[in-house]
């Protein structure tokens, strides 16, 4: 982009590095805010697929510096995502986000959190603790936790593939409540495959299991019992949740109704506003159909949102 400085970045994050790219607005300008992107679920890397990219020259056209990394054993990044926590992947977006506040020319006061999908759940649970954020932002964030969203995601793939029956549907969905009951009692990987080999491999686990190795199935042991509306309820700060209104990967109007709930608690900071967009008929990367990328209305709503923070 004519006019604008990227540049590869490392920085720690306990004991592993983390490798990303920098972008200010305007070589030797400075910054009104910055931003620490945080990309979703898998071996994401600093542009999240092709998410990033157009949500960077955006925000960097309205004087925003943004920070992206490769996730834990993605790209130039060491360690392995497989490995972590969702915890582990929170003081990853911490550590970035110290990073780009001590960049001269970032004020280190506006600089927040903007986090996709699972990446949601990372930024809340980064941000919930600390007194010293100023904003979060969450896009297509499930306000459920992760076994709940996964079921619901398949139950969606499995009633738009017309090849399955619904007696394939109603044995995958079956298999998916099993497996995710044997990560309750930390069964081992051994287990979970005689779960899958004694359904007789029903064709549409494949959107849920196609990938799913050992350490994998260690990960998501660990991840699918995360309840994000904790987090939620101990915000301390203005929160934009972004959503499109025909995304088939999560349950929005169950989103929709935890992000009501935990702003109405008691224990929720009165300065910790909510702000809810819904995009009619957008999808998981906010896309209306056909399109490549969200439309410029989406860009146009959060950079108006920070820049009145």
């Amino acid at each position: 982009m004519e006019g604008v400085e990227t540049r590869d970045v490392e920085f720690p994050s306990g004991p592993v590095r983390l490798a990303g790219s920098l972008s200010v607005p305007r070589r030797g300008a400075a910054a009104h805010a910055g931003v620490v992107l945080v990309g979703g679920s898998g071996p994401t890397d600093r542009h999240n697929g092709t998410f990033f990219p157009p949500l960077r020259r955006h925000l960097l056209d309205a004087g925003i510096a943004v920070l992206s990394y490769d996730k834990r054993g993605v790209g130039g990044s060491s360690g392995d995502w497989r490995a972590a926590t969702l915890t582990d992947l929170a003081a990853d977006a911490a550590a970035a986000l110290g990073f780009l506040r001590s960049r001269p020319g970032v004020p280190s006061g506006t600089v927040g959190f903007f986090g996709h999908s699972e990446g949601g759940w990372v930024v809340l649970r980064a941000a919930t603790t600390r007194d010293d954020i100023p904003w979060v932002v969450t896009n297509s964030c499930p306000g459920t936790t992760p076994a709940v969203q996964e079921r619901h995601a398949l139950a969606q793939h499995l009633s738009e593939a017309h090849a399955h029956s619904r007696d394939d549907v109603d044995r995958t969905l079956d298999l998916y409540d099993r497996l995710v009951e044997a990560g309750r009692r930390d069964a081992d990987f051994a287990t979970a495959m005689r779960l899958v080999d004694q359904a007789g491999r029903p064709p549409g686990l494949d959107f849920y299991w196609g990938d799913v190795g050992e350490s994998f199935w260690n990960f998501l042991k660990r991840k699918q019992d995360h309840d994000p509306t904790g987090d939620l309820r101990g915000l301390r700060c203005p929160h934009l949740a972004l959503l499109g209104g025909a995304d088939r990967l999560i349950p929005v109007a169950d989103t929709l109704r935890a992000l009501g709930t935990s702003v109405a608690h008691a224990s929720r900071p009165r300065h910790a506003t909510l702000t809810v967009e819904v995009f009619p008929g957008a999808d998981h990367r906010l896309r209306l159909p056909d399109a490549a990328e969200p439309p410029p209305e989406y860009f146009t709503r959060l950079t108006d949102w920070l820049r009145r923070r």
